[in-house]
């Protein structure tokens, strides 16, 4: 059985994820902690639920996903993956975030880049990965089939959807994404998106005023 740990973090108030398993194994997920306080408070989830990652993705790199990345890297020595139509994204992070105000270090290069249809393994189980464009060119998301959950990053919210003006957003591309790709999976999937509350595929696929 999976469970899932959200951290709501940062300026922006992304939401970060410990996705683990009954083996103790888990992945960190879009990991955009930034103040000491942030840092604290996973490192404490981490010790106090006997976790070890082994894991550390993204469904995309704008720089607000990306503000813990290179910590959690070298804190427990585990590779950083990504999705490699977003690797060009990595070294403007720290210049992405100056322009909002905020101070942020040059990012390292992602360690290995998602494969087609590779599942992400951790522990007794996986995670789908699934490349879902428009709001960024390399932006996939994290499904599991078996517990019915999908991380979502910034491509769908409660009733909305990403922005797509940003260098290699699509408006087009990224409703037809997710037409094609999440609103084709079982309606009672939970959404852990990358902002905000979560939802359900049944629900977007019923109320969601940009997929209707």
């Amino acid at each position: 059985m999976i469970s899932v740990k959200k951290f709501s973090v940062n300026p922006f108030q992304e939401n970060s994820y410990v996705v683990s398993d009954e083996t103790g194994y888990c992945l960190v997920v879009d990991a955009g902690f930034f103040f000491q306080k942030e840092i604290d408070e996973v490192l404490n989830y981490l010790h106090t639920q006997n976790l070890k990652p082994v894991g550390l993705v993204n469904t995309h790199c704008h720089f607000d996903h990306l503000m813990g990345v290179d910590f959690i890297r070298n804190k427990f020595g585990i590779p950083f993956e990504c999705h490699k139509d977003d690797a060009f994204w990595l070294p403007l992070a720290s210049v992405q975030a100056r322009s909002f105000g905020i101070t942020m270090p040059e990012m390292a290069n992602a360690d290995h880049f998602f494969q087609a249809d590779q599942e992400l393994h951790f522990g007794n189980s996986f995670l789908q990965v699934i490349h879902v464009p428009g709001h960024s060119p390399g932006h996939v998301v994290f499904y599991s089939p078996g517990n019915q959950f999908l991380m979502a990053g910034d491509v769908l919210f409660h009733s909305s959807i990403g922005r797509s003006d940003l260098p290699g957003g699509n408006y087009d591309q990224l409703v037809r994404s997710i037409k094609e790709k999440l609103l084709v999976l079982p309606p009672e999937t939970i959404v852990w998106s990358g902002h905000g509350v979560e939802t359900s595929i049944g629900f977007e696929k019923l109320n969601n005023p940009y997929l209707i």
